[in-house]
């Protein structure tokens, strides 16, 4: 039978890289265990971030008698290209970083001792997902290793996929489902073999709900698919009750069995109504979500099952029921963690922020949307699959257009069980094609934050629903940046405190809650998260969007919010006890709670009581003495239990100055190059076809001499920079003025256009 053995331990690594270490060992290098990351440092301290090559060793002793086995090595993912070589040997070379993939090694493995060697590379590649993006791309071996002992027969382990089954189940009526299984066995004999397979489809208490057997005559491969009625399922019913089948396969081959497989599967049904929303097996449920990065401080991405574990005990603390898994595939044990715990997942790839321009195919993209629907397809925690995310950061074109038509289609044709989905900047208009493409529609708005003010949130949804009546909308992302030594009484946009993130995400649950078309929302983002590129709000490599921070050491007051607003397990909570140093005598104190009467003591003396259905209670103008001063609440349900809360507020003379975020001086931007420019009297000029202008992209312009010069006059060498180069070929000086960030004056435009127009194509 097929034997899984965990090859995680006594890995040599080196950061240094030479192609003899294909074949050659490495020496007086550190040893490892994997999962491994070699930026779990500084992919989150912002002081630089190793991007390169970097290798990985081991020995493989093989005998003679297991070198009659059909090996196989899998690697749960590694970032972002890895190349495998055996005894110096190329054996795969991998572009997928955030899938699990598997190769043969029998070809290439010797009776004795086998070199394996792993490169990992984690530097910018402009035909590999993600490009660029607002979160760490962290290097290494990231996931587990295994080595796979396959017998002749075995179910498929090369298809990109997990299992080799895919399982599809839809209901048929209210008291009937189909169930489809789709398989492969593999036969690495020369000659035909007969085998069975044999099904059980058991419930949560091992009784037997379905029996059969196929009988398969392989001789290299053989298919299989068997359809059933299943008569009155116990159904999986989200975080109310999360039922799970087992459906266990069983490969024989002349009586031995060869291989076997064990799959959980719950029966449910999501329809979606773009007026009334979401519908979990007839069951009217709002999207109550949190979007998810895959990293922790210290180690990275290289996160263990008890990671994984932490990250769900808190989601399900605050009373989410569904996960915005992004911006890539993650750890399958994570999908399984969903499934067993009733989250509705959106899973996505990272076709995010700009296509890449030189693969024209865009088939890194196809490749790694194939390997995550293969590899999570039998989740029934996955209600739909995303396939970009801001992907016109740079620009919207035709171009654009077609590459998620592409991706949309392939998803339809590997799964048409699930819907698509996608998540548009804030900028890509109501009306946009782009919103034709997927079954969901969801936009990444932060009013109140980047742009606008937060009441612009509810504005902004009323007309999208306005312009796309047919089609569900739902807010994928939403948040902001809060560290949360900071705190203010006054709090406003970007001061960074917890103050403002509570007023901030309470109108956003509001906005949702107050329209029945929307279908819910992801906050951005349930945990801090690495971004090397970051310096932001007191903090170096990390965006602080997250509910909890990225040790997972504090919950933030926003966490407590959110549980007052989804979670059915009572509490109370005092917001501001990191704002512990008051320096005015009148406080507004702030309780939040799922209960509706509260009341508040001050030195263990009562001062007011609020009974009402709010799930931030305001207690105004409480007068603290001088000094110490304990804060206690009371919260009652129904049944007169009490819930208690207390902190510690320090009445003090003066402002605390390590409250207050201290905005550092800003570098001179791009746009103070324009101050030498003469732009009085700039008319506008009628752009001539047949010659240059600012509606041709920068890689365009770069073609001919003159038009470059033109561009560097008024940009010097902003394109050869590292980040901005790979949008060459998608942005043009056109779509860099409607980005706020290039404050390009419109009298700016007129003036470079007067000196493009003249040059002939």
């Amino acid at each position: 039978m097929l034997s899984i053995i965990n090859f995680n331990d006594n890995w040599l690594f080196t950061k240094k890289n030479h192609p003899s270490y294909a074949i050659k060992r490495i020496d007086g290098v550190e040893l490892i265990t994997l999962p491994h990351c070699f930026n779990a440092i500084d992919g989150q301290n912002g002081e630089g971030m190793f991007k390169g090559v970097c290798w990985y060793q081991k020995y493989l002793t093989i005998t003679a008698e297991k070198l009659e086995k059909y090996l196989f090595l899998e690697i749960g993912a590694a970032s972002i290209i890895s190349e495998i070589y055996v005894n110096g040997m190329l054996v795969n070379t991998n572009k997928c970083g955030f899938s699990m993939f598997r190769v043969n090694l029998a070809e290439y493995l010797n009776v004795g001792n086998n070199l394996i060697s792993i490169m990992v590379d984690n530097s910018f590649h402009n035909d590999i997902y993600p490009l660029m993006a607002d979160f760490s791309f962290y290097g290494g071996i990231y996931r587990e290793v295994k080595l796979i002992e396959a017998n002749t027969l075995h179910f498929d382990l090369l298809d990109h996929g997990k299992d080799g089954i895919y399982i599809t189940q839809k209901k048929i009526d209210e008291n009937r489902f189909e169930l489809n299984i789709k398989g492969k066995v593999i036969n690495e004999a020369s000659v035909q073999l007969d085998g069975r397979v044999i099904v059980r489809l058991r419930d949560r208490d091992g009784n037997l709900a379905l029996f059969r057997t196929l009988y398969l005559e392989v001789s290299e491969e053989a298919e299989f698919n068997l359809v059933e009625e299943i008569e009155n399922p116990i159904l999986w019913q989200g975080i109310e009750d999360p039922y799970l089948y087992i459906l266990e396969f069983d490969l024989f081959c002349e009586d031995q069995i060869c291989d076997k497989r064990s799959i959980d599967v719950g029966f449910r049904s999501v329809e979606i109504d773009p007026e009334k929303g979401v519908f979990l097996n007839g069951k009217a449920i709002k999207l109550n979500g949190v979007a998810r990065h895959q990293d922790f401080a210290g180690v990275g991405n290289a996160i263990t099952k008890e990671h994984m574990e932490l990250d769900m005990s808190m989601i399900k603390e605050v009373g989410a029921n569904s996960i915005r898994l992004s911006h890539y595939q993650h750890d399958d044990y994570f999908y399984s963690l969903c499934d067993r715990e009733g989250m509705l997942v959106w899973a996505e790839i990272p076709f995010i922020s700009a296509p890449t321009t030189s693969d024209k195919t865009n088939q890194n993209a196809k490749d790694q949307l194939e390997r995550l629907m293969k590899q999570a397809y039998n989740h029934s925690s996955i209600y739909c699959w995303g396939i970009q995310n801001e992907i016109t950061i740079a620009t919207e074109n035709d171009y654009i257009y077609e590459k998620v038509k592409e991706l949309e289609s392939m998803a339809k044709e590997l799964d048409n069980s699930r819907y698509t989905a996608q998540a548009n900047i804030y900028s890509v208009s109501d009306e946009s094609p782009l919103n034709d493409y997927t079954d969901l529609l969801g936009y990444n708005l932060y009013y109140g934050w980047y742009y606008k003010e937060m009441q612009d949130l509810g504005t902004r949804l009323d007309d999208l629903h306005k312009a796309r009546p047919d089609k569900p909308i739902m807010v994928t992302e939403y948040g902001v940046d809060t560290n949360p030594k900071f705190h203010s009484y006054n709090p406003t946009v970007k001061d960074y405190t917890e103050e403002y993130q509570l007023l901030f995400h309470d109108n956003a649950l509001k906005t949702f809650d107050e329209r029945p078309f929307v279908l819910g929302g992801y906050v951005w983002n349930m945990f801090d998260f690495g971004s090397d590129i970051r310096e932001e709000g007191g903090s170096k490599g990390k965006n602080q969007k997250g509910l909890v921070t990225l040790d997972r050491k504090i919950k933030k007051d926003a966490f407590y919010l959110y549980k007052a607003y989804w979670s059915e397990e009572p509490f109370v909570k005092l917001a501001g006890s990191r704002f512990k140093n008051r320096h005015k005598a009148s406080n507004d104190i702030v309780v939040l709670s799922n209960l509706n009467r509260i009341k508040l003591y001050v030195n263990n003396e009562f001062v007011n009581e609020i009974n009402n259905d709010e799930r931030m209670k305001l207690f105004r103008g409480i007068v603290l003495p001088l000094g110490e001063n304990k804060i206690k609440t009371e919260a009652f349900d129904k049944e007169g239990n009490v819930y208690i809360d207390e902190m510690i507020l320090n009445q003090v003379s003066e402002l605390d100055k390590s409250y207050v975020f201290i905005k550092p001086e800003e570098k001179r931007h791009v746009t103070n190059w324009f101050e030498k420019f003469d732009l009085t009297n700039i008319e506008d000029v009628a752009v001539k076809e047949g010659y240059y202008s600012t509606s041709d992209t920068i890689e365009t312009l770069y073609e001919n001499v003159q038009a470059k010069e033109v561009f560097k006059k008024y940009f010097d060498n902003m394109a050869e920079e590292p980040r901005f180069s790979l949008m060459k070929g998608l942005m043009s000086i056109d779509s860099m003025s409607k980005i706020s960030r290039f404050h390009i004056p419109k009298e700016l435009i007129h003036a470079i256009n007067k000196e493009l127009n003249v040059i002939k194509k």
